[in-house]
């Protein structure tokens, strides 16, 4: 049985969530969760509440034993950027492209 949760738009680019995403990929709940808690990054905070509804999914849904829970798979891919112009000399402006991401994490037995 395999349980999913999906964060849509998160404000974080791809590349800064996939280095925490590389960490708990195959791992069991308890040690996820655990990297995750103590981890400084604000992705791993992310992660974290992603992870969490993923098991509550398994739970609620599928009556699933969350000792027995497994992280299958962790994907995150890019998602539309927030384009901002910031003041530059001699009025000008310059683009700024705040990225966004999906995160999608899938438990399994």
């Amino acid at each position: 049985m395999e349980s999913k949760a999906i964060h849509r738009g998160a404000h974080i680019s791809a590349q800064k969530t996939r280095l925490v995403a590389d960490q708990i990929r195959g791992l069991p709940i308890a040690r996820a969760l655990n990297i995750l808690t103590f981890s400084p990054k604000k992705a791993a905070f992310i992660m974290k509440k992603v992870v969490e509804s993923a098991i509550a999914n398994a739970e609620h849904n599928l009556g699933a034993d969350i000792d027995e829970l497994k992280v299958k798979a962790v994907t995150v891919d890019k998602a539309t950027s927030l384009k901002r112009f910031t003041a530059r000399a001699k009025g000008r402006g310059n683009r700024i492209e705040k990225q966004t991401c999906h995160i999608t994490v899938t438990l399994s037995n």
